[in-house]
């Protein structure tokens, strides 16, 4: 069986969030809270797990949406990618998944967290085209996987990619995108001192808090949101500090010269084999994460997933979907967990509603305004939430050794740990031949599961 670590693997920050008192509250949900939006009684065919599509789904579609909206359009903002084209690609990702699953899963896909540093420095190195190009490779993983699993079952997976292997290289995605969020933090752009530090650290801190406190003490659906709300609540601050201190924080320009109707700036991928081997490797992490949606899902709705459809047709169109938002130019796709955490809640188990929710993407994704909104977002704001969601990504990589007893004190384990940690953290860079090279997290990770299948499981004595 698959280790329970896996249910605890996300990479994405906003998994922790969920998981962690968000995620399956132990008080049963208030039954008016369940059946009645705002005054609007829905049809108990939303509480059914046969997919059915119908106008009466459309609020809680948008709902769906709502709660996922934060942690979508963050991953574009912090890597230089169009947001609308995220929003674009989530729903056609959703709306891909949903086929090949033949609509059995009420899962929300969009921009995944894993990939935040690959992006960033492919799109530096290379480009966005070729960066684009090694995540529809990314997703071209995923799909060989879905094969390898159909054929093979999953306890090879177990094997190649245990919590040995996996756990640290999800502390090393945290631990390398740590000092972006620290520059945001304090208004710093390269060298650059985009926004004066102490007013850009007092932002921060209000974001920061915002975002802890409604994490903890939100109620509700505010509980499933805190990124969300925390954003507009720097926002808000970045306005009336920004007024006060005459300051200039918001990009009120970039809100009034967007159109209210623009195409998204797609972007075709080109492929670079330097690009393909740098990005490729990262994909395991979500990879596995997806274990751990699909288990979480099965949970909530009584159905085991797991069997029908199949993980390996799950998988796929994880794979399909995100390699759809790579030939577009959009992040990567992941099944989001705040979604989950919503139907947990409202008990709303019908597909249809993840229709809906898709639907709503694509339609926003042209909505130029929108755009220009969520550009004009204070870079302080952005690092007063990257501060906490950068350090759960490392917290929920301990908590995937914990989760599976991981003995740290014994010298392979450390040595294989070690390694991944230090390589991935530190940077190093090997060439393979032909311009091309290995580094950072998928290095990282191409290592920890090498050593993880040489060195031997005890010692001689």
């Amino acid at each position: 069986m698959f280790s329970f670590s896996f249910f605890v693997i996300s990479i994405n920050a906003r998994v922790l969030l969920i998981r962690q008192g968000i995620f399956l509250p132990t008080k049963k949900p208030n039954h008016r809270f369940s059946d009645n939006y705002g005054g609007l009684i829905m049809s108990s065919s939303i509480h059914d797990t046969e997919y059915s599509f119908s106008s009466n789904q459309t609020i809680i579609g948008a709902q769906m949406l709502f709660v996922a909206f934060g942690a979508l359009v963050l991953v574009p903002l912090l890597t230089g990618l169009d947001p609308n084209v995220a929003l674009f690609t989530a729903g056609l990702g959703t709306l891909i998944f949903q086929l090949v699953t033949r609509g059995q899963v009420p899962v929300f896909l969009a921009s995944s967290f894993a990939f935040i540093a690959p992006i960033i420095y492919g799109t530096q190195t290379w480009g966005v085209p070729a960066t684009m190009g090694g995540l529809v490779c990314a997703g071209g993983l995923y799909m060989l996987i879905s094969v390898a699993i159909k054929a093979f079952g999953v306890g090879w997976l177990q094997r190649a990619f245990p919590a040995v292997v996996v756990g640290p290289v999800i502390m090393v995605i945290g631990l390398s995108l740590a000092p972006v969020a620290v520059s945001m933090a304090t208004g710093l752009a390269g060298e650059t001192q985009i926004v004066p530090k102490n007013i850009s650290l007092i932002i921060a801190a209000i974001t920061l808090l915002a975002t802890i406190l409604i994490a903890i003490r939100g109620r509700g659906m505010m509980r499933i949101v805190p990124i969300f709300c925390g954003i507009i609540i720097g926002y808000i601050a970045s306005l009336i500090i920004g007024g006060i201190t005459g300051t200039s924080l918001v990009n009120v320009d970039a809100i009034t010269n967007a159109a209210w109707f623009a195409v998204p700036s797609f972007t075709f991928p080109e492929f670079q084999w330097a690009a393909i081997i740098f990005i490729v490797p990262v994909a395991i992490a979500p990879a596995i994460e997806h274990f751990g949606d699909i288990m979480a899902i099965s949970g909530v709705t009584k159905k085991n997933y797991m069997e029908n459809p199949g993980i390996h047709r799950t998988m796929m169109g994880d794979g399909l979907a995100t390699s759809a938002a790579g030939m577009l130019g959009g992040p990567p796709n992941t099944t989001y967990s705040e979604v989950t955490g919503v139907v947990t809640l409202t008990k709303v188990f019908n597909p249809g509603v993840m229709t809906w929710a898709a639907i709503f993407a694509i339609l926003l994704a042209f909505v130029g305004k929108l755009g220009g909104v969520l550009v004009s977002i204070p870079m302080p704001v952005m690092g007063g939430v990257m501060v906490l969601l950068f350090g759960l990504i490392t917290t929920v990589g301990i908590s995937v050794l914990i989760k599976d007893q991981i003995d740290v004190s014994n010298p392979r384990n450390m040595s294989i740990m070690a390694i991944i940690l230090v390589v991935g953290v530190g940077g190093l860079i090997v060439p393979v031949g032909g311009g091309m090279t290995l580094a950072g997290i998928g290095l990282a990770g191409i290592l920890g599961v090498i050593l993880n299948l040489i060195l031997p499981e005890h010692q001689d004595n």
